[in-house]
């Protein structure tokens, strides 16, 4: 068996399963997804990636094998990447057998490299919650609900927490905050796509990226797209044919920095400093990535 531990995490591979156990200080996306065993025939690739402090370990999955990847859909960045574990100088010969033994075993098992039509690991565990900005997400397999903060606005608080069962799901798409632009994570009722912005719309919570926390929305987007196409399928799908979540919208592309948009993000960091929302840290570096491009 060949295994590696690092601060990132633990690394084990059987010749049947890469088995992942996050440390204890891991992103805490890979805390709130747990231990992951990923088995031979999801894998794509794997490859050690060396640089001057040691290196990274960086699985490949074939595409659809993972709902947390399809969520994602290539915007988690490597800290977050559950599929990515840092190496030290000293353990780079271990990593370099880690991978040596896991490419042999996809030659012995013939296993090919092209996408798959269903998820091949189960997705995260349940109940699940995450998020943050302007309130926070939690999933338990059955009903999906959306509580809110004091930052949310009031066409969101009026009516209180929003819930809504899976059944009513057609599809759930997460972007992540990309600059001064703010993320979401948006649920898309059956009955036809909201038209308001994320920050009025009662069924999707705007992500701000003060936080690393707020990443954690992505482990909610993958445990309902897990579960998805089996509810959509009971719902309306008469002819058997399996439905599929929709795909993530494109990344946007922030726009030009702005004075006033920068000087309205600082007053935000102030409020979440104040109210506790951000610690002293968080704070700093925040304030400082902001100040930096005035």
């Amino acid at each position: 068996m060949a295994e590696i531990i690092q601060r990132d995490g633990t690394w084990t591979f059987d010749g049947e399963t890469v088995r992942i156990v996050p440390g204890g200080k891991a992103h805490p996306v890979r805390l709130a997804l747990g231990e992951l065993a990923v088995p031979v025939e999801a894998l794509s690739g794997i490859s050690f990636e060396p640089d001057r402090k040691g290196g990274r370990l960086r699985l490949r999955l074939r595409g659809g094998a993972c709902p947390v990847l399809r969520a994602a859909d290539g915007r988690l960045k490597d800290g977050a990447d559950p599929y990515v574990l840092t190496v030290e100088k000293d353990r780079t010969g271990v990593a370099e057998y880690f991978v040596d033994e896991v490419r042999n075993a996809l030659l012995i098992e013939q296993v090919p490299e092209g996408p798959v039509d269903r998820f091949l690991l189960p997705g995260p565990s349940l109940p699940v919650s995450g998020g943050g900005g302007d309130g926070t997400a939690s999933f338990d397999g059955a009903t999906v609900r959306l509580t809110w903060n004091w930052k949310a606005e009031e066409s969101k608080t009026a009516s209180g927490p929003a819930t809504f069962p899976l059944a009513r799901i057609a599809g759930v798409r997460w972007l992540p905050a990309i600059g001064l632009e703010n993320g979401y994570l948006r649920f898309e009722p059956v009955d036809g796509p909201v038209s308001a912005p994320p920050k009025y719309d009662p069924y999707s919570l705007e992500l701000w990226g003060m936080s690393k926390k707020e990443y954690t929305a992505v482990v909610v987007a993958a445990a309902v797209l897990a579960r998805l196409p089996q509810a959509r399928a009971a719902v309306d799908a008469p002819a058997g044919a399996p439905v599929l979540a929709k795909a993530p919208e494109p990344a946007a592309v922030p726009p030009a920095d702005d004075h006033d948009v920068l000087l309205r993000r600082l007053r935000e960091l102030g409020e979440l400093h104040r109210a506790g929302v951000l610690t002293d840290e968080e704070f700093s570096t925040a304030k400082q990535a902001i100040l930096s491009r005035m």
